[in-house]
């Protein structure tokens, strides 16, 4: 079986992949300070409960944006499973061209989610991904990646009017009943949450400006689930994308 890991700023998401099905998943948060004995300890505990043995991962791929804990993970998959790891960077092949200015500024999640994109919808495609940040990535009908756009995620502009204001209180990010806000809480809420139904569907129309018609628009991420209902512009919620993409880049490399 094979270990997918996607390392994010916010949580690190796992999966456990027998051949081409995931049959099991968990996110947990990302922590700097944790040392890998703490996440070996963890991950432990995750495959128990899944009545999983760790000696039943004979392979593991990783995605990292964190640095500092991709050698974590590293040592976690040569100690605890004792398997060495294939990591998403300069190598590994994907089977997409990269048309970045400079290709090792992009993600390894945006390369990873791109490539579980074109290989289910193919191209051309807009992948939205709403997590730490809300990335638009930007596929061609020939499956190359051709760049795309970087928000703020909708997380840290909530927290941000609680840091940046003196009066303004943390809230729960979600839909409220109505866009005019009877109250601080909801009034953040309608700001919040239209606002970026607003930026998303904005940059998506812009975008497809440039890349044409006959779109296949993709929507993954933390917050995919919350928003898309009420974005009619994207067609595919994917929440596994990242992991799917691991899988597919692991079977392009395994010999």
């Amino acid at each position: 079986m094979l270990l997918a890991v996607d390392i994010g700023n916010t949580n690190i998401a796992l999966g456990v992949f027998d051949g081409k099905d995931l049959i099991q998943h968990w996110k947990i948060r990302s922590d700097q300070q944790k040392t890998s004995d703490e996440y070996e300890i963890i991950l432990l505990n995750l495959l128990s409960l899944a009545h999983l043995e760790a000696n039943s991962i004979r392979s593991v791929i990783i995605s990292s944006v964190v640095p500092p804990l991709t050698p974590v993970f590293q040592s976690l998959s040569q100690n605890l499973l004792k398997v060495n790891p294939l990591e998403v960077g300069p190598g590994l092949k994907t089977g997409m061209s990269i048309l970045y200015e400079n290709p090792q500024e992009v993600g390894a999640d945006r390369v990873v989610a791109s490539v579980a994109a074109f290989e289910k919808y193919g191209g051309p495609a807009i992948i939205v991904d709403f997590g730490t940040a809300t990335t638009f990535d930007v596929i061609s009908k020939e499956g190359e990646y051709l760049g795309g756009a970087i928000a703020p995620g909708i997380q840290i502009a909530a927290e941000a009017l609680t840091l940046k204001t003196a009066k303004l209180p943390r809230i729960e990010i979600k839909k409220p009943k109505n866009a005019i806000g009877r109250t601080t809480v909801t009034s953040m809420q309608s700001g919040l949450y239209f606002g970026y139904i607003g930026l998303i569907s904005n940059i998506i129309e812009e975008i497809s400006k440039e890349l044409g018609k006959d779109i296949k628009i993709v929507a993954t991420g933390s917050f995919a689930s919350q928003i898309y209902p009420d974005l009619a512009s994207i067609q595919y919620l994917e929440p596994f994308l990242v992991l799917e993409g691991l899988r597919i880049i692991y079977d392009r490399n395994k010999t």
